[in-house]
């Protein structure tokens, strides 16, 4: 009998699961009701942040923290050349302008050193953002990337989109300890799914009453905030600009659900990645993923790093390999200084340690309802097809 299909990334729903969604659609509310609330509550009791802000996706989240950070026209913000493009068209959206990061060559992730360098290349006074971008699963020095940020007096705001459950220092990432806001994302292939989902932490009360606001076109429904109207019931004001970024309550339940699983989720991913990392130790082509110091990630991808021209092959020809032989894979990612859109506003900027990583890269399954005997089946393959 034929093994099944191993995607690269998939969601992982229950009986559990399903009836959180029957639930809410039996009740009085399917969106801006209690279950988005309780969701809130519950991520930031798991992340240890003081307010927890849902809204309609990882992107989303990104753009309503930037902005209620007041990143606008003029501003700077400084993004990894490898990440999803969201990252930088956050900034984007808020009219602000991006410099690109360097990386680490093995991580993908963005150093207090090519930070340092990336700030070189900022306009005098104009940088306002740092967003490092939490690649895989795995952050960064967060310590020494705020510090670095603050002293040029720039916000720091983390993509952790890849990073649920993943701590730095012992402390969870989203906890807000070194960073003004984190952004997160429940896309299927996430360590918990929403469908789709976003949501920002942050230990600022006022950032996060600005960010309920924005989320639902800058509308202001508490009496001790409005300018007028306090004593008519029906009465809600927009103060300013905002988008229609909500999460309806079907999607926090399912989130809230699967939120209840973090623990076991980490866990089998862990496992998993461990089963790789020990099946990979000494491959002369393959390189398993490097690890950074104080992290214990939670990975939400395993990326290889592959030694394409010692095999003699090229990675697509690697990835039809793999698909025949029933396994997915993906590249994460194109550095996004390549993108045509960011080319054309600024040249490719490419940066070299983006595009080492790049070239060597290349994303294997790790999903929590994979078998714990799958890795030895996906390097088997992997082996096979570079002619290890």
């Amino acid at each position: 009998m034929p093994q099944p299909f191993l995607p690269y990334g998939r969601q992982s729903i229950d009986d559990s699961d399903i009836e959180a969604v029957a639930r809410v659609l039996r009740s009085d509310w399917l969106t801006t009701g209690p279950e988005v609330d309780a969701f809130e509550a519950d991520f930031a009791a798991a992340t240890g942040a003081g307010h927890a802000i849902a809204c309609s996706n990882g992107t989303t989240a990104l753009h309503l923290a930037l902005a209620g950070l007041d990143v606008g026209p003029g501003d700077v913000c400084i993004v990894p050349a490898i990440t999803f493009m969201a990252t930088a068209n956050a900034a984007i959206y808020c009219g602000a302008e991006v410099v690109f990061a360097d990386v680490d060559a093995d991580t993908g992730l963005m150093t207090p050193a090519t930070l340092r360098q990336a700030m070189s290349r900022a306009p005098d006074g104009r940088l306002r953002a740092v967003l490092p971008v939490h690649l895989a699963g795995q952050c960064e020095d967060l310590a020494a990337l705020r510090e670095i940020a603050s002293s040029a007096g720039a916000v720091l705001v983390e993509d952790a989109c890849h990073a649920l459950g993943t701590s730095w220092q012992g402390r969870p990432v989203g906890s807000g300890e070194y960073s003004d806001a984190a952004c997160f994302s429940f896309h299927p292939v996430k360590t918990i799914a929403a469908g789709e989902g976003g949501m920002v932490t942050t230990n600022d009360a006022d950032l996060a009453a600005h960010l309920r606001r924005l989320r639902s076109h800058g509308i202001e429904r508490d009496p001790a905030r409005m300018e007028q109207g306090q004593d008519e019931p029906w009465w809600h004001e927009m103060q300013e600009l905002g988008w229609n970024y909500r999460l309806c309550d079907v999607q926090a339940a399912l989130a809230r659900s699967q939120l209840a699983r973090l623990d076991a989720f980490a866990a089998k991913r862990k496992t998993l990645a461990a089963a790789y990392d020990a099946l990979l130790d000494g491959n002369p082509v393959i390189g398993a993923l490097a690890r950074t110091p104080d992290c214990d990630p939670c990975l939400h991808l395993y990326p290889v790093r592959i030694d394409f021209a010692a095999a003699g092959t090229d990675r697509g020809a690697v990835m039809r390999g793999l698909q025949a032989r029933g396994i997915g894979s993906q590249v994460h990612y194109i550095p996004v200084p390549s993108q045509p859109w960011y080319r054309r506003r600024y040249g490719d900027q490419t940066p070299p340690g983006a595009a080492a990583y790049y070239l060597r890269t290349l994303s294997l399954p790790l999903f929590a309802d994979m078998a714990t005997e799958d890795p030895e089946r996906v390097v088997a393959a992997l082996n096979e097809v570079l002619g290890v």
